[in-house]
């Protein structure tokens, strides 16, 4: 099942294309089937510090099983705008504004129903786009990124951190201004990629720890990472340099807008279509512990697992092929299917 992952210059199996949502133009990348005819779109959403090019593994499989497939670039990554907050408002980098723009993309595509995979960040997004959407999304599955209900109950992320979730110190360092700051040439940015995609210096040095964030002073002295080669790292730094981290950053900085918006969700918190979720067990920072009990509000749930860390998508492609294919095939997406 091996797949030759999408070149990020030039792949004839997918273009590269922009469109107007909502008033911010969106970079996607399409693959299609050669002879144009397919089941079903799916639409892929990535995380952060990734790309659209973050699913490049997925997108020729799933093209390959006969689905459209949509990948977006989220708000302030890549080719999308990058607004900066002041003076737009921080809810640009919401999930509700996110699930609204997926929703029009595929009006705009001309697709009545979509099936939808997230990771990180997207995974968070494609949860909320169902429940924001429930019309328009007919499955959904994410890797990494558990399910969790909207909540009455507002916690700010300093509470959590010195309650529940200290493993998420990471995010008041980068809803802060020094990671910002540090990350401005090109340079600096490719340092700081190149880390976060497996890096590590002479004695074991990181790029990143789940407690304390981006470790900055790290950052000159990490070798080659081995998830991104030269080529997708040289198109990670040009994709991220066009608009700096500012709008990338700005995910982290919307946690109570987040809240605010979710309160309208309170009353739909059960998902009941067929959902999937990939646990990766070595992810140290969406633990396997935060996924317990998603049963409650997931009636439709499977549940895989791959010995992968964070960026399962790329450092084990396969397995996560292999498993996604399956619960396709599973909930519908046979080989005569059409949605």
């Amino acid at each position: 099942m091996a797949v030759v992952p999408i070149d990020p210059v030039s792949d004839p199996r997918v273009t590269h294309r922009s469109a107007l949502l909502n008033g911010h133009t969106y970079h996607y990348l399409l693959g299609v089937p050669a002879d144009g005819r397919f089941k079903a779109t799916i639409f892929l959403i990535h995380g952060w510090p990734d790309l659209s090019m973050g699913w490049r593994y997925q997108i020729p499989f799933l093209i390959e099983m006969r689905f459209r497939v949509v990948a977006p670039d989220l708000m302030g990554f890549g080719g999308t705008d990058a607004p900066r907050v002041p003076p737009n408002p921080i809810s640009l980098y919401g999930y509700k504004r996110a699930a609204d723009d997926i929703a029009e993309l595929a009006r705009q595509l001309g697709a009545p129903k979509i099936v939808l995979g997230g990771h990180d960040w997207g995974g968070f997004v494609v949860w909320r786009t169902a429940q924001w959407h429930p019309d328009l999304v007919t499955h959904v599955f994410s890797v990494c990124t558990p399910y969790t209900e909207p909540h009455k109950d507002y916690y700010s992320m300093e509470d959590l951190v010195k309650g529940p979730l200290p493993h998420f110190g990471y995010q008041l360092h980068l809803a802060g201004p020094e990671v910002e700051a540090a990350l401005q040439s090109e340079e600096q940015i490719k340092q700081f990629l190149n880390g976060m995609y497996g890096g590590k210096g002479p004695n074991g040095e990181l790029a990143f720890d789940p407690v304390k964030g981006v470790l900055i002073e790290n950052l000159p002295k990490l070798g080659k990472g081995r998830l991104l080669s030269d080529k997708e790292l040289d198109y990670y730094v040009k994709q991220y340099s066009r608009n700096g981290l500012h709008g990338t950053l700005n995910w982290y900085r919307a946690h109570k807008v987040n809240w605010e918006e979710d309160l309208e969700l309170i009353d739909r918190k059960t998902i009941s279509i067929p959902t999937l979720f990939i646990q990766a067990n070595y992810d140290s920072v969406l633990q396997p512990s935060m996924a317990r009990g998603m049963e409650k509000y997931l009636t439709n749930l499977s549940r895989r697992e791959v010995n992968a860390t964070h960026w399962a998508l790329t450092q084990k492609p396969e397995e996560v092929n292999a498993i996604v294919k399956s619960w396709l095939e599973k909930v519908g997406f046979g080989t005569k299917s059409s949605l």
